[in-house]
């Protein structure tokens, strides 16, 4: 991530904090704006260039969304064109994130959206003819947020419900597996925390938890919410992801080197 993008996220959340007023409504317009400017390279193009100043911009949002934005939305989308990005996808991405963090706002405490969206991952990825359903290329947009609708409706929070429905309409060349991590990290982050998903070869002991708990909340600074997996080919030891780093001190990892240093 570049300086100017940092710089304009930061920015954009420092906006989303002072409305006071995102809700779910919020999120799903930034959501379908997100999709409406990365569907066009000429409104994508004129809203991150540098030459064109802020208020020019707030003007070709105004003309292009009209009244079909709240002025919430408007304004939150106003202060992303406003600022550089390194590049036009980050623009889209930090679109993007502003409603995954109005979704995460809008939901009850007793919501727990990154967990629904782990749920979730977890089922496409252990089903290969499912995980090819929504990844396909070859599917269209619409077929793919009527089988999302089909297998989620009332069985996840509306806030989750409308996060996948979005992610399967503007991937943007990314995973299945990589958008749900991605707006489960974000989710946790608007909470104030971090997801850290913990692959073992073997159920975890709930002391060896309590103790990895408290180990990576230390090494990373913030309280972590877990996402456990258990996969037997890691053969012992343990896989941990938190954001893009990870920690891999699974047997089969170290075999895997092994097996390489002794090819060289």
């Amino acid at each position: 991530m570049g300086s100017a993008t940092r710089e304009a996220l930061a920015a954009s959340r420092a906006e989303l904090s002072s409305t006071g007023s995102a809700d779910l409504a919020t999120a799903n317009e930034l959501f379908s704006a997100g999709r409406i400017v990365g569907g066009s390279a000429q409104l994508t193009s004129m809203l991150s260039d540098t030459a064109t100043d802020a208020t020019q911009k707030r003007s070709i949002l105004a003309a292009v969304f009209g009244t079909n934005l709240s002025a919430t939305t408007l304004e939150l989308l106003g202060t992303v064109v406003s600022h550089r990005w390194s590049n036009t996808d980050d623009l889209l991405a930090g679109i993007e994130e502003l409603g995954l963090r109005a979704a995460a706002d809008s939901a009850p405490a007793t919501v727990n959206i990154d967990a629904e969206l782990f749920a979730f991952g977890t089922a496409v990825s252990s089903d290969p003819e499912l995980e090819l359903a929504v990844s396909s290329k070859l599917g269209s947009a619409e077929s793919k947020v009527a089988l999302v609708d089909t297998l989620l409706a009332k069985k996840v929070s509306p806030q989750t419900l409308s996060i996948v429905r979005h992610l399967m309409q503007q991937p943007r060349g990314r995973r299945i597996g990589e958008l749900l991590r991605t707006a489960a990290s974000i989710v946790a982050d608007q909470s104030g925390l971090a997801v850290a998903t913990i692959t073992s070869a073997t159920p975890i002991r709930a002391v060896q938890l309590e103790r990895l708990q408290k180990g990576l909340a230390a090494k990373f600074g913030r309280a972590l919410k877990f996402n456990l997996v258990v996969d037997p080919a890691l053969i012992g030891g343990l896989r941990v992801q938190v954001g893009d780093t990870v920690i891999d001190d699974s047997v089969a990892s170290k075999l895997k080197d092994l097996r390489l240093q002794l090819a060289g």
